[in-house]
């Protein structure tokens, strides 16, 4: 089987909320087991010290709306497109006042926050004209994407990509093989 083929079948598992642990996704879709955990939210939680600077930048270039803010931490939510669903993502301070482990400040390594659109162009447009840092692109990628990447005051690279009409064979060259 191709990768490319598992697509629509891994898609309906996600909107299903199966959780896929390794498995076929075809025969995890015809399973009734109740998952281990259900989960009512999820988003990342990246330390900073540039916290006002962060939500402003997600308010200003992203749309992002404030769902919470305390002095150490903000919570914002980028708005989705028709049908689709919001996009949450939340920030705190090193000196914040609750002991999870790694308050450390995030270094901007090893971490990209892809945001799917309609139009990559566009975004591209409104984030440049805003004055929002552009790193890369816009750049067509030959596994189907249009995109271009900026970067948030805490650090984060932020991948802006607009699916697109991958190169033909690009996806059969990485397909995983059956044991």
């Amino acid at each position: 089987m191709r990768v490319i083929d598992l697509i629509p079948t891994l898609a309906a598992a996600c909107a299903a909320g199966l959780l896929l642990t390794g498995a076929d996704p075809a025969r995890a879709m015809d399973k009734k087991e109740t998952p281990p955990m259900r989960v009512a939210d999820a988003y990342p939680l990246i330390t900073t010290s540039a916290l006002a600077a962060t939500r402003d930048f997600h308010v200003r270039h992203l749309g992002a709306t404030v769902v919470f803010e305390a002095s150490w931490f903000v919570m914002l939510q980028l708005p989705a497109e028709d049908g689709g669903r919001p996009f949450t993502v939340a920030y705190m301070t090193p000196e914040h006042p609750s002991t999870p482990p790694g308050p450390e400040a995030f270094d901007g390594k090893g971490m990209i926050l892809t945001l799917q659109v309609a139009s990559a162009d566009k975004a591209h447009t409104a984030l440049k004209a805003g004055g929002a840092p552009i790193v890369y692109g816009p750049a067509d990628e030959p596994w189907g994407q249009r995109r271009f990447m900026t970067r948030d005051p805490a650090g984060v690279l932020i991948d802006v990509v607009e699916q697109t009409q991958p190169q033909a064979g690009f996806w059969e060259r990485y397909g995983v093989k059956a044991d």
